[in-house]
């Protein structure tokens, strides 16, 4: 009866089905549910703990079918944590992260890669890759801050692309450490399946010299230690206002021999900070079309933006000329307007440094007098191709540096902030050659030894006569004077001459722009002396040039003077003779044409040298090769040697067949006076 009822009545179905539905509601409720799965545990560290966890990552194309799915590309997100937990403050914190998936980072936030390299970065092209924070560089210790993680842990969050194979495998990187030598890292192990860990500790040497605790982070004694490298950049707070800030940038080289010309200077803004003014340079571009539309121009409504000087995110600024050293609003600062010419130290103290001056708009957040944070990515490179590349890393707080009174009293002032990036050559790449190159030759020897060939570089397309592997060939003299084709003719009558062999197809130059002459010019019993004479065969004159000669130990402590250069023997662990022109023969004149030839005649300056044998302990052979230099520089840059030296076999026969005739002449006289 009670079916019939339901059966018939929607109101008793519709009640059934309502009744249903709340039993099983309830059923569900009381069923035991599944917990989430715990955090990773964290690792028991009492000193800097490193974690990296990749946080997702999704399949995106062009998509890989098998064999190759390793070869699958896959974005990805991932954070990476440095967290101090030790008693030592962490200043200028740098990571570095061992990625074995080809990885490519898109986007960083939290920190700035140690290179200064632009984004997209493949760091395929390191074995390890650095990570310096920005803008949060020091992490002060748990004692000093109550265990405050805003000041004692700095976040990287990273957004790239990887090559891997499909889940459940997990792409993480091999290693992480810290780049400071003061800290260990054992090898990172996994916490979780996506997340690596490691805790670094100091070092035995470097704990022994810790204190028990960081409590006063703001302490003077707390900054790192000025570095040392080729060229030294300095950032120096001079005025900070709640808007602006003056800083002073110097640049200083203190490569023993490399040199600048024409600097050029660029670095990245991170904060939104714009130029307002600058004196002792400029920058290359000029105008505030980025901060008229962008977020300046919107927060400075009552600023006059016709007066900005740049508003470049990555501005490159230049070094002004020696005409506006004296000018009153861009000049009128120390070490300023050279061209950007800045000499090694050892050549000329005063002309290896360079600063400027400018005026520097902040933004929010940082509208305090005491937030002030230097830019990053300092790149530096010179106008001219012989300039060296040079390799910046990123700006470290440091001491503040002590500044003249600009009143001229006889007080220092400290800069309120400074910053010190350090910038080191990198080796030259092996298929750039060399820009210069070397001749030798002796009193003993009526040939010169030529550049060699394709000393600097072979022709773009060589002609058929003239070979790229063909050694060069003997010079007489005064074909030194005489440009390569010219050169060319005189090598083949002087190998007529002397009998000597003419290679078919002949050499090619030696496509040098500058070439030195090493002539060995005499050897007695109490010394020797040779003369160094500099060819220029370029079109351009070739300023504050100097030469650098490494000689052999013997002949090196026996340098006395140069007679028309300025020379000094330059020790510091080197066997290195330095030369540069007096006052008034600073500059090596460019080719030019002369009256009585036909032909360009070579810039020339040249002195002699003159060499004692007394500090050489009877040890040295001049003729055999101690004579010789085994480097030459000029300009900083290594000059192309030549494969062999002056030979002396004409020389020994020489004196051989003098002693067989007087051994005759002595035995012919004998047996006259025995007669």
């Amino acid at each position: 009866m009670a079916v019939f009822i339901i059966a018939n009545n929607p109101l008793a179905r519709y009640a059934v089905l309502f009744a249903a539905a709340v039993f099983l509601v309830a059923a569900a409720q009381a069923q035991p549910t599944t917990p989430p799965p715990p955090p990773p545990p964290e690792m028991d560290c009492n000193g800097i703990l490193l974690t990296y966890n990749l946080d997702r990552r999704d399949k995106i194309r062009p998509f890989v079918a098998a064999p190759e799915a390793d070869a699958q590309p896959y974005s990805f997100r991932a954070t990476a944590t440095v967290l101090n937990s030790g008693t030592r403050a962490l200043r200028s914190w740098t990571l570095r992260l061992t990625f074995h998936h080809r990885e490519i980072l898109v986007q960083l936030d939290g920190a700035v890669l140690t290179s200064g390299a632009d984004l997209p970065y493949n760091t395929t092209a390191d074995n390890a890759t650095s990570f310096s924070g920005y803008p949060q560089t020091d992490l002060l210790t748990p004692i000093a801050t109550a265990g405050d993680l805003t000041k004692i842990q700095a976040t990287l969050n990273l957004v790239g692309t990887l090559f891997a194979g499909p889940p459940p495998y997990v792409p993480l990187p091999s290693a992480l450490s810290l780049a400071d030598p003061s800290y260990t890292c054992p090898p990172a192990i996994n916490v979780s399946t996506s997340t690596l860990s490691t805790c670094c500790i100091l070092t035995p040497e470097a704990a022994a010299n810790a204190s028990a605790g960081d409590l006063d982070a703001g302490r003077a004694t707390s900054y790192l230690p000025r570095g040392a490298g080729d060229l030294v950049i300095t950032y120096d707070v001079l005025q900070a206002h709640e808007t602006t800030y003056l800083a002073q940038v110097t640049l200083e080289n203190d490569a023993l021999l490399g040199r600048l010309d024409g600097w050029e200077l660029s670095w990245e803004w991170l904060r939104g900070e714009f130029i307002s003014s600058m004196r002792g340079a400029y920058p290359r571009q000029v105008g505030a079309t980025d901060c008229v539309y962008g977020a300046q121009g919107a927060f400075y409504k009552g600023l006059d933006f016709s007066k900005v000087l740049n508003c470049d995110r990555k501005p490159a600024v230049l070094d002004l000329p020696p005409s506006r050293r004296g000018d009153e609003d861009i000049g009128g600062i120390d070490h300023c307007c050279r061209n950007g010419t800045m000499l090694p130290k050892s050549v000329d103290a005063a002309q290896s440094k360079s600063a400027f001056q400018m005026e520097v708009y902040k933004m929010p957040p940082d509208l305090n007098r005491t937030k002030l944070y230097a830019p990053a990515n300092f790149r530096v490179s010179g106008a001219s191709p012989l300039n060296p590349e040079y390799a910046c890393g990123q700006p470290v707080r440091v001491t503040p540096t002590e500044l003249p009174d600009p009143s001229g009293l006889a007080s220092t002032t400290l800069a309120l902030a400074t910053w010190q990036v350090v910038c080191n050559m990198t080796a030259a790449p092996p298929s750039k050659p060399p820009s210069c190159c070397v001749t030798f030759s002796a009193f003993y020897n009526e040939s010169v030894i030529p550049c060699r060939t394709c000393a600097c570089g072979c022709p773009a397309s060589p002609a058929a006569a003239c070979s790229t592997t063909a050694p060069s060939m003997l010079l007489p003299p005064y074909a030194l004077l005489m440009p390569f084709e010219r050169r060319g003719r005189e090598a083949v009558w002087w190998a007529g001459e002397k009998r000597l062999g003419v290679p078919r197809p002949m050499p090619c130059g030696d496509s040098c722009g500058v070439s030195i002459n090493w002539h060995v010019a005499t050897d007695y019993a109490g010394g020797w002396s040779a003369r160094a004479t500099l060819f220029n065969w370029e079109g351009a004159d070739v300023a504050e040039w100097f030469l650098a000669v490494a000689m052999e130990k013997q002949a090196y402590d026996g340098f006395e003077q140069a007679f028309t250069f300025n020379a000094t023997a330059m020790g510091n662990g080197t066997t290195m003779i330095l030369m540069k022109g007096r006052e008034g023969f600073q500059y090596l004149k460019r080719e030019s044409n002369m009256s009585g030839v036909d032909y360009p005649v070579a810039g020339k300056q040249q002195s002699v040298l003159l060499f004692t044998k007394k500090r050489s302990g009877g040890g040295i052979d001049v003729v055999g090769g101690d004579g010789f230099p085994t480097r030459v520089l000029f300009n900083g840059h290594e000059c192309a040697m030549p494969q062999r030296i002056p030979s002396s076999a004409h020389r020994r026969c020489l004196v051989l067949l003098w002693t067989t005739l007087l051994v005759f002449m002595s035995s012919i006289l004998l047996v006259l006076s025995l007669l």
